[in-house]
């Protein structure tokens, strides 16, 4: 299936690993050409640099702390230097969190607000002026199933993606006239490296292996009996940003092997 998307350009956070960077190179496959935006330089670098031998497109590096208005106009400033166009924005900057209600602080709070919910509305602000330039775009933010079927260890995580796929909901409508469709992504068990040094840590000292642990949690939580490989989820990502999608506006799409227990 040709989805028409070689010599585009791709705006992806937290690209660097994970998540992010399984979209980069699903969408440098197709011949699109990419800015990665994270906060460790060296592995950066390094994501770009594979990106660029690899799949033999261009590929920029741009280290920038989402949670800080100047790092994000910074880092468009360099963007806007590379390309002068931008057709595809991938909103996946983010991590869990581990707290309870009671005793987790405001400055956590406001952290997570302005990485999973401010740093989407930032770039979007910057972005969106030229997508509309260019006739349309795409953007795709990364919230979670915990939007709305919370895990009781990370009530900010829960909230803040929550607001984002909210947030989503409304930049589609308002984005939308100007050709420009925007969609929210809300994963499950997938098996990242977030995922793997967290079992590693939970199972040092004891006689189960970290593959052990991840496969209980998927046992015991999904239908499907097992965690997705990011590029299964990033192949996803990829069909939404073609044409092929053209009628997905203002949607969340569950990708969770089953997880979520209702369809309501």
């Amino acid at each position: 299936m040709d989805l028409n998307l070689k010599n585009k350009f791709a705006v992806i956070t937290g690209g660097s690993k994970g998540i992010g960077f399984a979209v980069a190179k699903g969408l440098a496959a197709e011949g699109v050409n990419v800015a990665l935006i994270a906060r460790g330089e060296n592995r950066l670098k390094e994501s770009a640099s594979m990106i660029r031998e690899e799949y033999n497109v261009k590929a920029l590096e741009v280290s920038a702390d989402l949670t800080k208005k100047e790092d994000i106009e910074k880092a468009f400033a360099k963007i806007k230097d590379f390309s002068d166009r931008i057709d595809i924005l991938i909103n996946n900057a983010g991590t869990g969190t581990n707290e309870n209600i009671i005793d987790a602080d405001d400055e956590k709070w406001n952290y997570f607000w302005n990485l999973h919910v401010m740093a989407v509305v930032r770039l979007s602000r910057l972005v969106v002026p030229v997508m509309k330039e260019n006739g349309g775009g795409v953007i795709l933010n990364t919230s979670s199933i915990c939007a709305k079927q919370p895990l009781d260890y990370e009530p900010i995580y829960n909230t803040t993606k929550a607001a984002l796929t909210m947030l989503s909901k409304g930049m589609a409508n308002e984005f939308i006239e100007d050709n420009i469709r925007v969609n929210s992504i809300n994963p499950g068990l997938i098996q990242t490296e977030d995922w793997v040094n967290t079992a590693k840590d939970l199972t040092k000292d004891t006689d189960k292996s970290y593959q052990d642990y991840l496969d209980n949690i998927a046992e015991e939580n999904t239908p499907i009996k097992r965690f997705a490989t990011p590029e299964e989820l990033a192949d996803f990502y990829v069909y939404m940003c073609s044409d092929k999608a053209s009628y997905c506006v203002g949607s969340s799409y569950y990708v969770d092997g089953g997880w979520l227990k209702t369809t309501i």
